[in-house]
């Protein structure tokens, strides 16, 4: 058997850092190195004070702490650590394409044959290569075609390794595992030499009947598929929600009833503004992508509505803040609690936040911002990188503040965006005293029970109520 010494991972971002974290926590005589080309990113990883990393995750920072340094070590020197490597994970950013065949779909592999290119020229010995990031099907042969027919003679087996993490949970996640996907050649031997040794790594801490072995592709399409499906629950709960509104029906209730059917069960029935994050989206326009370049057209149709769906509940739960007060926010401020897509990560990809700021910003509001983990450049960043207005606007009628009473502070309505924990504990009485009147209280994330003018001050709204 394959016994792996040296661990190189290309990428130190939100599945890349926690995961070789725990794989050298758990296998203290493997030598696991994190690279990354981002200067910045990588003196974060290294700082003295483990608080300081650049990803917050609850339970990272000691996972961190206890094996830096011993068997876990972050650089930016990519070439000596794939030289050193016996197996290569790659964990690099997969945008969906914003240019040429398949814009707007597909994803953007520029940065994957990137990083196969310089596996090629640098490696003098054999290597595993597996697949961290989430990959179109197929992404593999390319893979094996680039490092075959580029590099020096050296044999490389390529394994698809999908990560299934939920942000905010990922310690959790990866300590225990629902199960483990990893896809190889199984049909040769030195294929299933490699999907062992990966296995075995695995083996220290999760059992051998979680760890699941299939062919490269499908392992490839699963991970697709589980997004895709989780997904498709969001936009279902959140479709239900407006006909709930409609009818005088409560979508909790609803919503309680449905998941209490063994069949279905509760999770992913919650509704709320809209499912974010790096990877629902960018998955299922791959899958929507995937499907027309086959011809399966209606099959396209079919997984691109739940993007629709989500689209139109932020557009919905925006429309719903001007229209309750009367039909303007020009010059309002309004008070956004949260900013990262959900609760207990500083990840702000594709948060419903952002979607619901610009809304409300297009309709002349005054914004105000707090969120416990999010910093002021990333805020304004993602509003930039809209590109619906200057930077300077931007910053003029956007503020960010550091708690949630300044926020509220003279504003006509506070709307919730991320499900912090600590906006349930917060003094809903002491805000309501803080803003103007009348006042306006918009939960899209359904942290509070269902308050009313008499029992609180606000008018309170939430998607479905």
């Amino acid at each position: 058997m394959t016994r792996i010494k040296n661990i190189c991972c290309i990428g130190a971002g939100y599945v890349g850092g926690p995961t070789m974290a725990v794989i050298a926590q758990k296998c203290p005589e493997i030598n696991v190195t994190v690279v990354d080309i981002n200067e910045e990113r990588i003196a974060a990883w290294n700082d003295e004070d483990v608080e300081n990393i650049p990803i917050y995750e609850p339970g990272l920072s000691a996972v961190v702490k206890e094996a830096r340094d011993r068997n876990l070590f972050f650089s930016t020197d990519v070439d000596a650590a794939i030289d050193k490597a016996d197996m290569i994970f790659i964990s690099v950013n997969t945008p969906t394409k914003t240019y040429g065949i398949g814009k707007g779909m597909a994803a953007d592999l520029k940065y994957i044959e990137l990083c196969a290119r310089q596996i090629a020229r640098v490696s003098k010995t054999d290597k595993i290569v597996v697949e961290k990031s989430t990959l179109p099907v197929r992404t593999a042969e390319a893979l094996k075609n680039i490092l075959d027919n580029t590099g020096n003679g050296v044999n490389y087996q390529i394994l698809s390794n999908p990560e299934f993490l939920a942000e905010g949970t990922a310690v959790g996640d990866l300590m225990e595992p629902d199960r483990v996907l990893i896809g190889g050649d199984l049909d040769t031997e030195e294929g299933q030499e490699a999907v062992n040794a990966l296995v075995d790594i695995y083996a220290h801490w999760i059992p051998r009947e979680r760890l699941l072995t299939t062919n490269v592709w499908s392992s490839e399409l699963s991970k697709l598929t589980a997004n895709a499906f989780l997904a498709q629950r969001v936009s279902s709960i959140n479709a239900m929600s407006e006909l709930c509104e409609k009818t005088g029906a409560d979508v909790n209730e609803v919503s309680k009833a449905v998941g209490m059917d063994s069949r279905i069960g509760p999770k992913f029935l919650k509704s709320s503004v809209g499912f974010g994050g790096s990877c629902f989206q960018k998955d299922i326009l791959n899958l929507v992508y995937i499907s027309k370049s086959f011809g399966l057209n209606d099959v396209a149709d079919y997984w691109e509505q739940v993007i629709l769906m989500n689209d139109h509940q932020k557009r919905r739960f925006a429309a719903k803040i001007v229209q309750t007060l009367f039909n303007t926010v020009s010059g309002k401020k309004i008070a956004l609690l949260g900013w990262a897509f959900k609760k207990d990560t500083n990840d702000t990809r594709e948060s419903a936040a952002i979607y619901v700021a610009d809304y409300l910003l297009n309709e002349q509001a005054e914004i105000v911002v707090y969120d416990p983990k999010v910093k002021t450049e990333q805020i304004y960043a993602d509003l930039d990188y809209l590109n619906t207005r200057s930077s300077e606007e931007n910053r003029s009628r956007v503020k960010v503040v550091n708690t949630s009473y300044e926020a509220a502070k003279d504003a006509h309505a506070v709307a919730i965006l991320t499900e912090w924990d600590e906006f349930k504990e917060l003094d809903w009485k002491k805000i309501y005293d803080e803003m103007l009147k009348p006042a306006f209280l918009f939960d899209g994330r359904r942290l509070l029970e269902r308050k009313t003018k008499e029992d609180i001050g606000f008018e309170f709204y939430a998607i479905g109520s």
